[in-house]
């Protein structure tokens, strides 16, 4: 069966579709969404079938792959990462809700989650409504991974109608949020007291 493709307003979410897309995550299945980057892959984190889905889509073992959770808040954080230290917290607030990914220390709750050990973890609380209500209305993070394209020009996809007749029979719902961005999240990793710049992307950061 061929996934749903949901029109959903990018600046003013309709809460209807909104519930609608949670309550089917919430039974396991997989979604692509907009961010304030690139249109991505995600899945309800407390669903370990979907998170398996999600890894398979990306050819890789949830324990090798480099998860992210898409938080709604600074407040849903703590449950998932560790010594979140007061520079670190700073850094985070002064750039979230944004276009950065943090890698952060993880608590025993990821693994616990996830089923695999995984000692890091990667944060976003991306500024995008889509997302940031869809999270909110789950009470969870989803955990996510970015869309990439074939395309040697084009590096990730950003047509919503092209990454729905790319996806269409891999995911269960497409979320057509408008065209989306073509540069990534800028990485920043924070596992230790200094805070490392991984990947440059759409973000600015200086040290």
């Amino acid at each position: 069966m061929a996934a749903d493709i949901i029109t959903v307003h990018p600046q003013n979410p309709e809460p209807r579709k909104i519930a609608e897309i949670v309550k089917r995550l919430k039974k396991g299945e997989v979604i692509i969404y907009p961010t304030d980057t690139v249109y991505a892959i995600g899945c309800d984190l407390q669903n370990a079938k979907a998170v398996e889905r999600v890894c398979k889509l990306k050819i890789s073992k949830p324990e090798k792959m480099n998860l992210t959770f898409i938080c709604h808040d600074m407040s849903d954080i703590s449950k998932y990462v560790l010594n979140l230290e007061t520079p670190i917290f700073k850094v985070m607030k002064s750039l979230l809700p944004g276009p950065f990914a943090f890698i952060l220390k993880a608590t025993s709750e990821v693994p616990r989650i996830l089923g695999v050990r995984k000692k890091t973890v990667g944060i976003r609380i991306p500024n995008h409504p889509i997302p940031r209500f869809i999270v909110e209305l789950l009470g969870n993070p989803l955990v996510t991974t970015s869309i990439k394209s074939d395309d040697l020009i084009l590096e990730y996809t950003t047509d919503p109608e092209q990454i729905y007749e790319d996806y269409k029979h891999l995911v269960d719902i497409v979320i057509d949020g408008g065209i989306g961005g073509n540069i990534p999240s800028t990485v920043l990793d924070a596992t230790e007291s200094e805070i490392l710049l991984i990947r440059k992307g759409l973000g600015e950061w200086k040290s």
